[in-house]
């Protein structure tokens, strides 16, 4: 597989990273407001609204989005369903920085995950830079102190990441499988709409589990509108449109790279908008993390 990175493509897979960030910041300021599962159906169902103008016809009895619905329901369960609403329930009990440098382990889990179930090839450097990155997104779980480890009391919030990142993980590898009619993968707005289509059922399967198991309430207001109507087209239709073209272009472990830059806008968001100023192993973690991703990328 040849993997480019030209300016354009650099910018594509930039985007994504800030509008994560900002995803991170607005989950974390609105997390009493508004339950996780619930956040996530809205900003879906908002995303769709705006999608159905554009590639309505996509969803018509008729369409050839009915011959691979199998392929688009799971697209739509791993990054509209899972990822977000993994994410949103991070944010519960983790912080913004905690969050994204534990899913800026991404690059690996895109290695061990491309390795394992679709014949990418893993070489030593690659093995040798996801260790470092390992150390570094374990050394945000002992939060700052690796002897914690021995006891290995995790957050929720970080476990919850983890199985986020591993489902985007997978989310990535099969946009690089192109196993769907050509006329809805050559249509950006259409092959999105169809992944979110499937990806609102699911979300709104998990939001009747969440209002049925718990008690939530949710606290209307103007910032929380404005928030939600953030998260639905910067973190969702801005930032699923890049990181798909992006993926296209350039193949999930160069991608994923970028995925690291994260972790620094959250950090530097967060110190503007929620006064949560990172620590010395937020630092020490990330350039762990970089350093292995960029050994990992060296050819």
């Amino acid at each position: 597989m040849k993997q480019q990175l030209s300016p354009s493509t650099a910018l594509l897979l930039t985007v994504p990273p800030l509008m994560w960030a900002g995803n991170a910041i607005v989950g974390r300021l609105v997390h009493e407001m508004v339950p996780p599962m619930t956040l996530n159906l809205v900003r879906w169902v908002i995303a769709l609204l705006i999608l159905l103008p554009l590639a309505g016809s996509v969803l018509r009895p008729s369409s050839a989005l009915w011959q691979s619905w199998r392929r688009f329901a799971l697209l739509g369960l791993l990054g509209v369903g899972l990822y977000n609403s993994l994410q949103y329930l991070a944010l519960q009990s983790s912080t913004p920085i905690n969050v994204t440098l534990v899913a800026a382990g991404m690059p690996v889990w895109m290695m061990l995950i491309g390795g394992l179930f679709f014949g990418a090839r893993v070489r030593a450097k690659q093995m040798l830079g996801a260790a470092l990155s390992i150390v570094g997104v374990l050394l945000v779980l002992s939060r700052g102190d690796l002897r914690q480890l021995l006891a290995l009391q995790l957050v929720s919030g970080d476990l919850f990441m983890i199985a986020a990142t591993i489902a985007w993980s997978f989310y990535s590898w099969l946009l690089m499988v192109p196993d769907e009619p050509a006329e809805i993968r050559s249509n950006w707005a259409a092959f999105l709409l169809a992944q979110v289509s499937f990806g609102v059922v699911w979300s709104g399967l998990f939001t009747t589990v969440e209002w049925t198991i718990s008690e939530p309430h949710i606290a209307f207001s103007w910032p929380l509108a404005a928030a939600v109507l953030f998260v639905a087209v910067g973190p969702a239709l801005i930032a699923f449109r890049c990181w798909g073209a992006g993926v296209q272009r350039a193949g999930p472990t160069v991608a994923g790279f970028f995925s690291n830059l994260t972790p620094l806008f959250a950090a530097l968001m967060s110190s503007v908008f929620l006064g949560e100023l990172p620590h010395g192993y937020h630092f020490a973690a990330f350039g762990l993390i970089v350093g292995g991703i960029v050994l990992s990328s060296m050819r």
